[in-house]
């Protein structure tokens, strides 16, 4: 028979939270010892004591212990049979420089070489700590980085002498900067007591600690100046704070008011839940209330919540996702999966799930999808992700929690790499591009992606739920944009997250950033003020992304105070430099790589300067490959190399795809519609540029524009609708090469009557522009290069007045076609069409008297929003 003790899982990380086997693990600690010495020189005390100890311990709750020397084999099996694991922090002089000398540092690998070889593959080890709080002033001392070096080579040590083994230090407010690679989780000792600027500093560390775990490695109240009740109602306070904000765990300090530090035992401070002769203290109880809740606190109410999700040829991943769905540890929710018109298995993987309720339309797009899952949700909160995703079991319950909490609209949560996706998976979560949220403050988002997002179901009501124009990507980014222009917020909740397969080859990759480009050449008709002249989005909170924006050209700041004393010394992390990857753009290749290449065929002194320009782009796409970020158990020799060649691909595809919506869109002419008459293409002169329409007495401006923008839709015809922020009512395009821009007004009476005018502004599009000017300035600097010895090179120029005399015909046929558009839908509002004379607006309406339109059924009102 295998021994209990030697057959109980070890302690693993699993995204946010710790994981025995297969079930969660959150840490519920208290720190014990040390105690005085015995002749060994141990500081755990007798193994009586200790059992007496563990028992009590047990009672309160508890699963974990931190103790501060490396305790000896028996306190460990003793531990183990109590069902009790160890947070071990190894010690060594931290106090002096370190690093200053090979014999302080080589003395620190050994203390913790001799401590992983002490504790290795024992299962009462939950984690070792290879330093504690380390004093801010030497790290100021020795350099941040460096330190951060050492305590990673010291984690080093640990996994060399076993692998499966977790690695943290302790850390704590006056060294927050300290963000070492190698650790497995973050652990902070914080002991502040107001009940906000805890909750506050926690969310800040959430930030920190990004996809790692988080661990409260000491709280704690003294309670010879604090006063026992005040103990007992902080610390209950503190550990449910913790728990709801989604820390992994909470250790508190300590479980005894013995202890012994510095050759004595200290007793002017009694941090410890029960006295030295083990006597509980209030805080005994309420921290044993605590942790029996813990970590699933009550929550206020437990609203409905439909989990929609979307899904189109998604059989690779679908399975693990619906699967994951059924486990939640949430009750009051259902599981809503739309079929979006797939091709694949996923019908037939869906039937093995009789509990999911499943929903199948044709293909309509993510957007569409989405307000399916919507229309067919009973929950108060819709909560939406996507079939290449795995829910962690408790992701509803922080996402309900956060959204009750905050009195947010909606709540998003991280997207993280699951351990069993590919090593070029792992290089696409560092590329660019991907789903990320952006923060505005610690709680408070801007964006928030779609693969983990939940809103309340009014709220997606009120803003007239997603757009279907959006069928690939976007629809994310103009929900949250929408519902913060109604004055609404976005938060964020970091434990609620999500596992999401990234793309597993570098064609899906690219195909993903095509369809992210094209949403933003949509995104940038309805939201301009969201997005820069060349269409790049402009966000004004932090994005978190596992990949770098940019290249990181400086080293972060820190502010220590003054003197280095500060007790928050926080890390400013200096923002990457987008200006040096704009050497990758497409909009750099295009306006200087590809000219200087076509020039130096021509002018061959131009060659060095071609190729300088194609060294400075490969040399920022290595740049930024070398600063990749890459989980460890996923780094490969090619694994830099490949990032390097997507930073250099991402732009161009992204780039074109977005172009491609903004310069080239797919439009129908509307020459060839077939409803509009013939005369209106025929017609000569000039087109009109203004129409008046009298209107009867009630008659609303905005009928006339939704009447104007259903027709549009349903035809097909381009167009942008004024979202807020422009001086016309829509835009309208009739082909690549020439737009409409349409303004309203209705003048009135004193005796009620109204004339609606309508004003007609044709020109150009930007890819008209472009091209032309384009070919001005390239014959110009030809000429320039050339030296302008001949005079014949000016004949280089006369294809622009006939391009320029082509674009006003195409110009003028639109303009008249959109007149007769707008008579048709006059017509049928019941509106006379008023003849312009050369008197003005008000002198014709005084000669032209009101004739009352017959009431009519209007059978081109826009389709209601879904």
């Amino acid at each position: 028979m295998a021994d209990p003790v030697s057959a109980a899982p070890r302690a693993s990380v699993d995204g946010k939270f710790f994981r025995l086997g297969r079930e969660k693990f959150h840490p519920k600690g208290v720190t014990y010892g040390p105690f005085a010495p015995d002749a060994r020189g141990d500081h755990f005390g007798s193994p009586e004591q200790a059992a007496r100890d563990f028992g009590q311990i047990r009672t309160l709750g508890a699963n974990l212990l931190r103790v501060y020397f490396v305790p000896p084999g028996w306190f460990l099996d003793l531990a183990a049979a109590h069902g009790l694991r160890l947070l071990i922090d190894i010690p060594w002089n931290k106090h002096v420089c370190f690093l200053d000398a090979q014999v302080t540092r080589e003395a620190a690998r050994q203390a913790v070489h001799a401590a992983a070889v002490a504790c290795a593959r024992h299962p009462a080890v939950f984690a070792l700590s290879v330093v504690n709080e380390i004093p801010a002033d030497i790290v100021r001392w020795s350099g941040a980085s460096a330190v951060e070096s050492f305590i990673d080579e010291l984690a080093g040590v640990v996994k060399h002498v076993d692998p499966e083994c977790l690695c943290t230090f302790g850390n704590y407010p006056p060294t927050e900067f300290l963000r070492p690679k190698e650790t497995d989780f973050v652990c902070f000792n914080v002991y502040l007591h107001q009940p906000e600027a805890f909750r506050n500093y926690l969310a800040r560390l959430q930030m920190l600690a990004e996809s790692r775990p988080l661990v409260l490695g000491e709280i704690g109240l003294d309670s010879l100046r604090e006063g026992e009740d005040l103990q007992g109602e902080l610390l209950e306070r503190k550990i449910e704070v913790a728990f709801r904000g989604g820390l992994a765990g909470v250790v508190v300090y300590s479980f005894t008011d013995e202890w012994f530090k510095d050759g004595r035992l200290i007793e002017d401070w009694c941090f410890g839940l029960t006295e030295a002769t083990r006597a509980p203290k209030p805080a005994f109880f309420a921290v044993q209330r605590a942790f029996a809740l813990a970590p699933r606190f009550p929550l206020a109410r437990q609203p409905m919540i439909s989990v929609v999700v979307a899904c189109f040829n998604g059989e690779r991943t679908l399975r693990p996702c619906l699967e994951a769905l059924t486990r939640l540890n949430y009750r009051a929710c259902e599981v809503i999966l739309v079929d979006d018109g797939s091709t694949d298995r996923s019908p037939q993987i869906a039937a093995g799930f009789p509990t999911v309720r499943y929903v199948r339309h044709e293909n309509l797009g993510l957007s569409t999808a989405r307000d399916t899952g919507i229309a067919a949700a009973r929950g108060e909160i819709v909560a939406f992700t996507d079939a290449d995703c795995r829910p962690d079991e408790d992701w509803l319950y922080y996402l309900a929690n956060d959204l009750l909490e905050g009195g947010f609209a909606g709540i998003g949560g991280p997207n993280l790499l699951p351990p069993e996706d590919s090593c070029v998976a792992a290089a696409v979560l560092v590329s660019p591009g991907g789903p990320a949220h952006v923060m505005l403050s610690d709680r408070v988002a801007e964006h928030i992606p779609g693969c983990n997002m939940g809103f309340w179901k009014w709220a997606l009501l009120e803003i007239g739920c997603f757009d279907p124009v959006f069928r690939r990507a976007g629809d994310d980014v103009d929900v949250c944009w929408r519902l913060q222009q109604r004055g609404y917020e976005l938060g964020f909740s970091p434990a609620g997250f999500v596992w999401h397969y990234r793309r597993s080859t570098i064609r899906d990759y690219l195909k993903q950033q095509q369809g992210y480009g094209e949403a933003e050449a949509l995104l940038e008709r309805k939201h301009p003020e969201y997005f820069n002249p060349l269409g790049g989005s402009i966000w004004r909170g932090r994005i978190y992304a596992p990949a770098h924006a940019g290249v990181v050209t400086r080293r972060p700041m820190i502010y220590h105070g003054a003197f280095g004393l500060g007790l928050f010394q926080s890390l400013y992390t200096a923002t990457s430099s987008l200006t040096l990857l704009m050497v990758t753009s497409l909009e750099y290749h295009v306006v200087v790589t590809l000219p200087l290449l076509v020039l130096a065929a021509m002018f061959r002194w131009l060659i060095p300067v071609a190729f300088a320009s194609l060294v400075l782009s490969a040399s920022m796409c290595v740049a930024a490959g070398s600063q990749a970020e890459i989980p460890p158990k996923k780094r490969r020799l090619w694994s830099r190399p490949l990032v390097a060649l997507l930073f250099a691909l991402q732009p161009i595809v992204r780039g074109w795809a977005r172009y491609q919506g903004r310069l080239l869109p797919r439009l129908p002419s509307l020459a060839h519609q077939g409803s509009l008459p013939p005369q209106a293409v025929a017609q000569r002169g000039p087109p009109p540029s203004e129409l008046q329409y009298w209107a009867a007495p009630g008659f609303q401006r905005r009928d006339l524009l939704e009447h104007v923008l259903g027709r549009l839709e349903r035809k097909g015809w381009h167009h942008r609708p004024d979202a807020g922020w422009s001086n016309f009512d829509v835009e309208i395009f009739g082909s690549r090469w020439t737009r409409l821009q349409l303004s309203t007004v209705g003048e009135f009476s004193q005796d009620g009557q109204q004339l609606v005018r309508c004003r007609l502004r044709a020109s150009w599009t930007l890819p008209a522009r472009a091209i032309f000017w384009s070919f001005f300035g390239l014959v110009l600097l030809v000429m320039g290069l050339a030296g302008l010895e001949k005079p014949w090179y000016w004949l280089l120029l006369l294809p622009l007045p006939a391009y320029a005399g082509w674009l006003q015909g195409q110009q003028r046929t639109f303009q008249r076609i959109v007149a007769v558009f707008l008579d048709e839908i006059a017509a049928t509002l019941g509106l006379r069409k008023l003849a312009l004379p050369s008197t003005t607006p008000i002198e014709a309406r005084a000669a032209s008297p009101l004739v009352a339109a017959p009431a009519c059924e209007v059978s081109d009102s826009r389709p209601a929003a879904p």
